[in-house]
């Protein structure tokens, strides 16, 4: 498949899905975060999230288009991107590079400490950094109209543990808490911190013994005594201010998020799956609030999310700070692979209609068509040939003196060479043969057989490439075969004419039937004349008639070849454009869950089916090949596959993809498509109860929290689970009163105006650093790295730190 038409493909399904996202929403504000949000993504590592999470907060928040994102690291990613010419100006995105020396191996022994400190020595690091985030900050009170509060901006910062840059997060962190502070009443901050523990191939041992010193680190910023000083805030003239952090926890929350979840199982994706849970914990913080008749704040849902409450909940008894993780899973309309699918389906339609052979057309219409049948022949044939009377013109050709009685015992070709020589012959190879010949030569370089078929074609548009390739192929009752049957007849014709000539020729002039004049000689050689013009010429004209029209009838077979492979070639082209839909629907349908995109191939084909006749029952079957549509798809074919896409898809869109049967609720569409392979009368047919105990337990299967924990280890482990979907959907309904007697955790409800699906988003937080798996896989590596010299921590910070656990 082109890359070309593949990238068309995935624009076309991805527009789709978010039109589909967008449905319903709009307007309503119920997919809209209610206070100003900063994404701050620290390091080079981290930076593939940062498009992912942009794009699906665009997605899925109505004012998604007003949330700022800054990455903070030591690669140029943006003159990257410009030199693959993949750069793109974006006000929602800022980059900032930071002046530090990285170059060393990422094995470096003092990497972590050597930025540190150079980060503190370089004024021109810590004045680049504040013109970059005052100008973010200048740039998010642009968005204000697009949020119902100014007071509280929510920041949200990511890293991956193993990233060395965050060895400056409490510098980062607090510089931009101190210059949104001067914008807004309240700066609300988390952590998000992202392990890989199944990318450490060629670098395991060194990330491990970093991602645990950040750990470590990060365990010293989250005490309840954690104090921060330094002189961050750098004016325009260079003077420093300092800035301070009085004792109390770095971040509001901390989130552990792995690319292995709590099974054990890695995360299909990988740790940029995680963007999606980063986006949804946001949402559920900073979800729009609506105002009540009183005029005071309530929320849309049920149990809504405390986040005092779930902060208080995840604290041990001891009172120190716990961690919190998440896991999330979805289940929506497969709209990717159902766009596909209609799109291969209504194509599959449109070549269907293609092929179709008129109605009531035998042989004789079809070489008609082409301008084959008898009638066309003998009136081209009639062409070629000198329009005056060609036998009465030879007459008067200059003859020997031979009298009568030496003709009389000779054949007509010896009486013809004793009266003319060969001036006779001479004279009909120059004044016909030859004029006939060149005719026919002209005729050949023409190309007359596929311009009758154009020609032809207008008054026939149902009569396309489809039809000219099998009609001018070889088998029973092609026009080839007709064609090649009318050349087989003339060739016998042809030798019957030489033979009935050569026969006359060797007739003697004594027995042929002209009357003879007594004592009239050259009465009598002038009736022998007549007679060889009569008896000779008139057959040799006839003759030359049938040689020419044989001729003819090969330099049709032959345009007949060149016309199947123009028309099979741009066929085959059309063929295979349904092939690459066919493997694209099929190759989304796979990536997608097993049980949701069941069925889709096959309930798609009926829904498609049922929208095109539908539509031409209105509009008449020839509705897709009007102009404002498909147009005449032959000549759109000789574009190139890419032409017949690009107009298919729109046609696609607005006739299809935005018909009702395309907007039921999921699980009603999802019932009906588990279903549509199920007879009358079977029992295995799928019930709305069935349907949604299913959805229920796929919904819990799959959001399965993102860190691995060591049970018997953790001592307080608490959990919130919330559903987000529809308020008016029966499955929701359900899901709020599920397991409502034997529930241990707390279950919240964010309704959301949409129909395409339902998602949930599972909490679980109250354990400590030490009981993380990826914390006791690390230990080994620490304490090898550093009793080999390794210096993980920046200068006197590691006697700050609790000891390894």
């Amino acid at each position: 498949m082109a890359a070309g038409m593949k990238h068309s493909l995935e624009q076309f399904a991805a527009s789709y899905t978010k039109e589909q996202e967008r449905q319903g929403s709009l307007g309503d504000g119920r997919s809209s975060i209610h206070y100003p949000a900063l994404f701050l993504f620290v390091g080079d590592l981290v930076a593939p999230a940062l498009p992912v999470v942009r794009e699906i907060n665009r997605t899925k928040w109505d004012n998604g288009d007003g949330v700022v994102y800054v990455q903070v690291g030591t690669e140029d990613l943006d003159q990257q991107e410009e030199r693959r010419g993949e750069r793109s100006e974006d006000s929602q995105v800022a980059r900032h590079i930071l002046p530090l020396s990285t170059g060393q191996s990422e094995s470096s022994k003092t990497l972590r400490k050597d930025i540190y400190r150079q980060f503190h020595d370089s004024d021109q690091a810590l004045a680049g950094l504040n013109r970059t985030l005052r100008q973010v900050s200048n740039r998010i009170a642009e968005y204000g109209r697009l949020y119902s509060s100014f007071d509280r901006i929510y920041v949200t910062v990511v890293t991956r543990a193993d990233d060395p840059l965050n060895v400056l997060l409490p510098e980062l962190t607090k510089l931009t808490e101190t210059i949104l502070a001067q914008s807004f009443k309240s700066v609300q901050t988390d952590l998000h911190v992202l392990v890989s523990e199944m990318e450490q191939v060629n670098s395991y041992g060194y990330a491990s013994a970093a991602g645990l010193a950040f750990l470590r680190e990060l365990d010293y910023m989250q005490g309840l005594d954690y104090t921060f000083s330094g002189r961050l805030l750098v004016t325009e003239d260079g003077i420093s201010i300092p800035v301070t952090h009085p004792a109390s926890p770095l971040f509001d929350l901390v989130y552990i998020l792995s690319d292995k979840n709590e099974r054990g199982t890695g995360v299909s994706g990988g740790w940029i799956e995680n963007a999606e849970i980063i986006c949804r914990i946001c949402l559920l913080k900073n979800r729009k609030q609506d105002m009540d008749a009183a005029g005071t704040i309530s929320s849309t849902g049920a149990n809504t999310y405390n986040n005092t409450s779930f902060k208080n909940n995840i604290r041990t008894t001891s009172d120190q700070h716990g961690y919190a993780s998440a896991g999330y899973a979805e289940i929506r309309r497969p709209n990717k692979p159902i766009a596909l699918a209609v799109l291969y389906h209504f194509y599959r339609h449109l070549l269907e209609q293609m092929r179709k052979e008129p109605e009531d057309w035998g042989i004789k219409d079809k070489l008609s068509f082409f301008g084959l049948d008898p009638i066309t022949i003998e009136r081209k044939i009639d062409g070629l040939l000198p329009g005056e009377d060609l036998v009465s013109g030879m007459s008067g050709i200059m003859t020997h003196n031979v009298s009568y009685a030496d003709l009389k015992p000779l054949s007509l070709r010896e009486a013809e060479r004793a009266l003319f020589g060969h001036g006779a012959e001479a004279y009909f190879r120059d004044n016909v043969a030859r004029k006939v010949e060149e005719r026919v030569r002209q005729r050949s370089t023409e190309g007359t057989l596929r311009q009758q078929a154009e020609q032809a074609r207008g008054e026939h548009p149902e009569v396309g490439y489809f039809q000219w390739a099998v009609w001018s192929n070889h088998g029973m009752g092609s026009v080839r075969e007709g064609l090649l049957g009318l050349i087989r007849d003339k060739s016998m014709q042809l030798e019957s004419a030489r033979a009935v000539l050569e026969q006359r020729l060797q007739e003697q002039v004594q027995d042929q039937p002209f009357k003879r004049a007594l004592f009239r000689d050259k009465q009598n050689v002038r009736n022998v004349i007549d007679c060889i013009l009569e008896r000779v010429y008139v057959p040799k004209v006839e003759l030359l008639r049938i040689e020419n029209e044989l001729q003819l009838l090969r330099i049709y077979d032959t345009e007949m070849e060149q016309l199947h492979a123009f028309s099979r070639g741009i066929t085959q082209s059309l063929e295979e454009l349904e092939q690459t839909l066919r493997e694209t629907a099929e190759q989304s349908i796979a990536a997608a869950d097993e049980y949701i995109g069941q069925n889709v191939m096959e309930y798609y084909g009926k829904v498609t089916e049922d929208l095109i006749t539908d539509l031409e029952a209105k509009r008449g079957r020839a509705v897709w090949f009007e102009d404002r549509h498909m147009g005449d798809m032959n000549h759109l074919a000789t574009q190139g596959k890419e032409r017949v896409l690009e107009r298919l898809m729109d046609v696609c869109h607005a006739l299809l993809l935005s018909a009702e049967p395309l907007r039921v609720p999921f699980e009603e569409e999802l019932l009906q498509r588990a279903n549509v392979t199920i007879t009358y009368g079977d029992k295995n047919v799928l019930t709305r109860d069935d349907l949604f105990r299913r959805l229920y337990r796929t919904l819990e299967d799959q959001a399965v929290v993102r860190v691995r924990v060591f049970d018997y280890t953790q001592e307080h482990r608490y959990e919130e689970k919330y559903f987000f979907g529809d308020h008016d959907s029966a499955f929701m309904v359900y899901a709020a009163h599920a397991e409502e007697t034997s529930r241990i955790y707390k279950l919240g409800v964010v309704y959301e105006e949409r129909s395409s699906g339902v998602e949930k988003l599972n909490l679980m937080g109250g354990f400590h650093l030490e009981d993380l798996m990826v914390y006791r896989n690390a230990k080994v590596y620490y304490d090898s790295y550093t009793d080999n010299g390794y210096e993980l921590h920046p200068e006197g910070l590691a006697d700050k730190l609790s000891p390894v656990r």
